[in-house]
């Protein structure tokens, strides 16, 4: 059997991968979610992959609305007010 262009299929290969358990979030680096371009990931409790570029991020930060908290938060004493 021959695949179109004349290629043979790639044999696949796992991605090496380790595991390392922490015990303190503070163990964690401070780019832990960078990649080596600067672009940060995370993901949402449901899975859904979020990508945010470096550049984008760095382009928002002096905007009038990153200057502002946002409104209607709850009154947690010590994580939304001091």
């Amino acid at each position: 059997m021959s695949s179109a262009g004349g290629r043979q299929p790639s044999e696949s290969r796992a991605i090496p991968t380790r595991t390392v358990t922490l015990s303190d979030a503070a163990q964690l680096p401070p780019d832990f979610c960078t990649t080596p371009g600067g672009t940060l990931f995370s993901t949402t409790p449901g899975g859904t992959r979020i990508i945010y570029d470096r550049k984008f991020l760095l382009d928002r930060r002096n905007s009038p609305m990153a200057q502002t908290p946002p409104c209607h938060l709850p009154n947690i004493p010590g994580v939304t007010s001091p």
